[in-house]
């Protein structure tokens, strides 16, 4: 049980994690960021959390649009070569989403690119949006970005190879226990690697509820970057908008 809880620590450690998904294009970044900015209309000198954040790419443009911006992960690793980007208004600290180390600081908490749903407790979910709403000031808002679950399982592909910097990853997809599982074999000099990617095959309703019991109240669920409105089997995405009302 221990393997499965902690696969993420191992995996998004891993030097491999970054060569498989090495062209993940900014760019679809740029346009949800965007997009939500534009919906969202924060101030100025609003402050921003980006959690999850991985080696920091959705924190350092969310600080190139003017934000004070803390980004937190997991991951030692990607928070290394995050730190490089630092400056006085755009941080970067290894955390636990489920644990976050501040109260009543942000006005904005992004977790985006389906970086949720990684537990195999689901108390750990509700957990984690109380960790989030805990760091919200009054009146702050989390946006959560999360897979089409009805969509992804629906046209999943069971097998692929994909090749990265010479390495050929061998994919297997599966849904089990109502966790949608990507297995990750390759070889390289020489040795023999397995890795594991986890995620909940989460429904609109699940994470209307777990924001539910979190304090959360979820003002609009869009269906992609573009922030078109939700279709529960066209979609690729499901991203909501919740706010912390007045305590």
């Amino acid at each position: 049980m221990l393997e499965k809880i902690n696969w993420y620590k191992d995996w998004f450690n891993s030097p491999f994690y970054h060569i498989l998904y090495k062209n993940r294009d900014l760019k679809d970044a740029k346009i949800l960021i965007d997009n939500l900015i534009e919906y969202l209309n924060p101030s100025n000198q609003a402050k921003v959390l980006d959690l999850a954040c991985g080696k920091g790419r959705h924190a350092i443009y969310l600080n190139q649009a003017g934000f004070d911006t803390i980004g937190l992960d997991m991951s030692v690793n990607s928070i290394i070569e995050a730190k490089v980007f630092e400056n006085d208004s755009l941080k970067f600290i290894v955390g636990d989403m489920r644990a976050i180390p501040f109260q009543n600081q942000f006005d904005l908490v992004f977790n985006l690119f389906t970086s949720f749903g990684y537990f195999d407790n689901q108390e750990d979910n509700i957990l984690t949006l109380q960790s989030v709403f805990s760091s919200l000031k009054n009146n702050g808002t989390f946006v959560l970005d999360f897979f089409n679950t009805n969509k992804v399982i629906k046209k999943l592909i069971a097998d692929e190879v994909k090749v990265a910097e010479e390495i050929a990853f061998k994919i297997n997809r599966k849904v089990a226990d109502n966790i949608i599982i990507k297995t990750i074999h390759f070889e390289f000099e020489g040795e023999v690697y397995s890795f594991e990617e986890r995620v909940e095959a989460l429904t609109l309703s699940d994470i209307q509820g777990f924001a539910e019991k979190s304090g959360f109240l979820v003002t609009d669920v869009f269906g992609s970057y573009q922030l078109e409105a939700y279709h529960g089997e066209q979609s690729d995405r499901m991203i909501f908008i919740m706010k912390k009302a007045n305590a």
